[in-house]
């Protein structure tokens, strides 16, 4: 049976940031996740997942000036600086909560895509020795260009050959099946040629970006591929729900 997450940067929005550890947990989420938490104290977070008896799913670094359309700085060379910068931010916060995993984006280029190739893989050894001690996972999602334009990671065919190559145990891919439905289409086929190094699934419908079962991808059969095929980890609901969170929550029953 697959394990679902709320993803509280999009879920429960109903509530303040922190009152939604508590919806979750009302509605019957032992997962969370969220993108990025740092308008709050690392220990108020631990707190309500403690209180709540919540285990946090992931999170994401400091993406930057996310108006400025900054996404990431790991692909920057001009950025170094401001990377390591986020990267021991998002620690803090990992230490805190125990996070298993941290997705670190790879940063919008226009201009040089080879050199911010080789800078982001760079940066990924860098961010996964860091990591390492704590036994957490880096993860790297492909972000659909109609989203995220010139966002350096945007096939998922170059974020397996990236794993491929840096051979790290602890780097693993964030497979989003929205945006693998935007960029390639084929969902079923890249979830099973890409399972062997994914370490985290997460879940709206196309298009949209709203709750599962709702667009173009028979989302239900999907889910029940990827419980067929031996997935293990937890699948990130990363939607916005149409009516309020709870009214959206049903498709859920067709899993069952």
């Amino acid at each position: 049976m697959l394990t679902f997450a709320a993803n509280l940067s999009w879920m429960f929005k109903e509530h303040d940031f922190l009152d939604r550890f508590a919806a979750a947990a009302d509605a019957g989420f032992e997962w969370v996740e969220y993108l990025f938490p740092y308008d709050h104290d690392p220990q108020d977070i631990a707190e309500r997942l403690a209180r709540h008896r919540l285990k946090l799913a992931l999170f994401n670094a400091p993406p930057g000036d996310l108006s400025n359309n900054e996404r990431g700085f790991a692909c920057l060379s001009s950025r170094q600086a401001d990377f390591r910068n986020s990267l021991a931010i998002a620690l803090v916060y990992a230490r805190a909560t125990h996070a298993p995993r941290l997705h670190l984006m790879a940063g919008v280029v226009d201009g040089d895509r080879r050199t911010a190739l080789s800078t982001y893989k760079s940066s990924l050894n860098y961010a996964c020795d860091a990591a390492a001690p704590l036994g957490m996972d880096i993860m790297i999602e492909p972000l659909n260009p109609a989203d995220v334009p010139l966002y350096l990671l945007g096939d998922f065919d170059l974020a397996r050959d990236i794993i491929a190559e840096l051979g790290r145990p602890n780097l693993k891919l964030q497979f989003d099946i929205y945006h693998c439905q935007m960029i390639h289409g084929e969902v079923l086929q890249h979830m099973e040629a890409l399972l062997p190094i994914t370490g985290h699934v997460q879940i709206s419908s196309v298009p949209g970006r709203f709750e599962p079962a709702s667009g173009e991808v028979d989302d239900i059969a999907m889910l029940r591929a990827l419980e067929k095929l031996g997935y293990k980890g937890v699948v990130g609901c990363e939607y916005n729900p149409r009516a309020g969170t709870l009214e959206g929550l049903s498709w859920m029953k067709q899993l069952a």
